[in-house]
C-alpha cells in the first residue's frame, strides 16, 4: 500500500511536521517520492514509524533511534547491537515501571490517609493508628 503524509498521519496521530522532520532526518532511508517530489509512504515506512514511537516512548533520543536505524540498514552484522539495545531499553522500561508502581502506591496510600481522616473529620483518627489498622498492601507506604 502507499500512502500519503496526510494519510499516515491519521493512522498513526503523528504530525505531519514530525513525520517531515523524521524524513529530513533520514529515518525513511528507502522511502519514495512521486515525480513531483511529494512523500510517498509504504507499510516500511509505518512499521518504521511503529517502532521510532515505540523506541520515543521508551526514553531514547532521536539520535540514538537514527543509530538504532542505520543499524537496521546494516543487516545481520548489527545483529549483536540491536539485540543490545532492546534488552537495555527494556531493563530501563522495567525501572521506570517499579518506579511508577511505587509511586501509585504511595498516592494509593495517601488516598487510604486522607479517605479515612474526612470521614472520621480529624487527620488525629489516622495519624496515631497501629499499622495492624493500616490496610495490609498499604502498609510499607506508612511515612
Amino acid at each position: 500500500m502507499h500512502y500519503s503524509i496526510g494519510e499516515v498521519s491519521d493512522i498513526t496521530g503523528i504530525a505531519a511536521s514530525t513525520l517531515r522532520y523524521y524524513d529530513r532526518e533520514g529515518m525513511f532511508p528507502t522511502m519514495e517520492r512521486s515525480s513531483g517530489g511529494i512523500r510517498v509512504f509504504s507499510d516500511t515506512e509505518l512499521a518504521t514509524l511503529k517502532v521510532i514511537e515505540c523506541l520515543k516512548s521508551s526514553g531514547m533520543s532521536i539520535r540514538d533511534i537514527k543509530e538504532f536505524l542505520g543499524w537496521c540498514q546494516e543487516g545481520d552484522p548489527s545483529i549483536g547491537k540491536r539485540r543490545e539495545m532492546f534488552h537495555r531499553r527494556l531493563a530501563e522500561v522495567e525501572a521506570q515501571i517499579a518506579g511508577l508502581e511505587r509511586t501509585r502506591n504511595m498516592l494509593r496510600y495517601k488516598c487510604w490517609y486522607y479517605d479515612t481522616a474526612s470521614e472520621a473529620g480529624t487527620e488525629d483518627a489516622v495519624r496515631d493508628l497501629p499499622v495492624e489498622a493500616i490496610p495490609e498492601d498499604l502498609r510499607d507506604y506508612r511515612i
